[in-house]
């Protein structure tokens, strides 16, 4: 039976107990105020990183995207929503966008800053989010808009992006003079994006670091120069300067690899927490200290040094390559219906989901 929604519908996760989960119904909007869109949420990607997005929810706001019951949230996702109430004179019914949305069936933003190619939410409860986050680009106004690759834009897109400026914080800063990349986590997609991107430069060696289950899969994608498992990291040749790029969040693993390579890792770069239930950090580790990894700082020098006409065209000279590289190592998995996004999320969070595998999602439709 095809489910049909005469109200909304809310994913939530408490904040505090990411096992708990559950549905909620929500009100749609039946009357906008001025300057308001209503979205139908199409369908969004999850991945490991969208439980990156829980674990630094207060830290950096992500919380903030879209309020719910106190003590429980609402995660953020990649995804397609369409136009199907707005009074906004700029914005028409049937307008398809990609941004950030919630797990949820609908969406109502407030729209500013309306251009041929995006809008912005200006809601008070996300004026002080970064810019990037609340933006909503149409698709009718992206030169790299294909309606066949909305899976992989939704699956990579946003991944990429981080990826390609942590690349370019690293190069604006002559990679710290290391002649090696560690890359935790190497399987997740923000990793293989990385890795493809430092790959091209040819700066040095790339290693990735994963589970053991996931080497083979790892050294296929021809990224990586040498696919690594945690336990191995000990046999790594620590005589080289070394830059190491997190994205594992586990404070074992970081540490392990500041005490293996000590004074010779210049960089430590914290981008991610895909093992989210891990050690926490340590504090005095040998080498650099780590330091998270903020996009929207890098987006704003850059933005100032290009211009935003100029940041976005070096990003889709790279990106398409990347994109249509997903073809050879990356399989599309479509899911409908509340069950299904349930299970999805829950294996992602355990970490059952494959490497292998992209999970597309959707509250439309029949279960599947």
């Amino acid at each position: 039976m095809t489910a049909e929604f005469h109200d909304g519908l809310d994913f939530i996760v408490k904040r505090d107990d990411w096992r708990q989960c559950r549905f909620v119904p929500a009100a749609v909007e039946s009357e906008l105020q001025p300057g308001q869109v209503l979205f139908r949420v199409d369908r969004f990607a999850f991945t490991s990183n969208n439980i990156s997005y829980a674990r630094a929810g207060d830290a950096l706001g992500y919380w903030r995207f879209f309020p719910t019951e106190e003590g429980w949230g609402r995660l953020p996702a990649m995804g397609f929503g369409d136009v199907i109430r707005s009074s906004h004179p700029d914005v028409p019914e049937g307008d398809r966008v990609f941004g950030f949305f919630p797990m949820s069936t609908h969406l109502a933003i407030e729209a500013d800053g309306v251009t041929p190619r995006q809008y912005i939410d200006a809601a008070p409860h996300r004026q002080q989010t970064a810019l990037v986050y609340r933006q909503y680009s149409r698709v009718r106004g992206d030169p790299f808009h294909t309606a066949e690759r909305e899976d992989q834009h939704m699956l990579l897109w946003g991944l990429f992006f981080t990826s390609f400026l942590v690349d370019d914080f690293l190069a604006d800063n002559d990679f710290f003079g290391a002649q090696t990349f560690v890359i935790t986590s190497a399987s997740s997609k923000t990793a293989i994006a990385l890795a493809f991107l430092l790959a091209q430069r040819g700066r040095g060696k790339v290693i990735g670091l994963t589970s053991r289950g996931n080497i083979s899969f790892v050294d296929g994608l021809g990224f990586y120069d040498e696919a690594v498992a945690y336990d191995d990291l000990r046999s790594l040749a620590a005589d080289v300067p070394v830059v190491l790029v997190d994205h594992s969040g586990d404070g074992d693993v970081i540490d392990g690899l500041h005490h293996h390579y000590g004074d010779k890792i210049k960089y430590s770069c914290l981008v991610g927490g895909t093992h989210w239930s891990a050690s926490p950090l340590a504090s005095d580790l040998p080498g650099a200290t780590p330091k998270f990894f903020f996009a929207p700082s890098q987006i704003q020098k850059r933005s100032q040094d290009w211009g935003a006409a100029g940041l976005q065209e070096r990003i889709g000279e790279v990106w398409v390559r990347f994109r249509d590289s997903s073809d050879e190592w990356l399989s599309v998995v479509h899911h409908t219906g509340r069950d299904a996004v349930e299970r999805v999320y829950r294996d992602v969070l355990e970490g059952r989901s494959k490497p292998d595998q992209g999970h597309v999602l959707s509250l439309w439709g029949r279960e599947s």
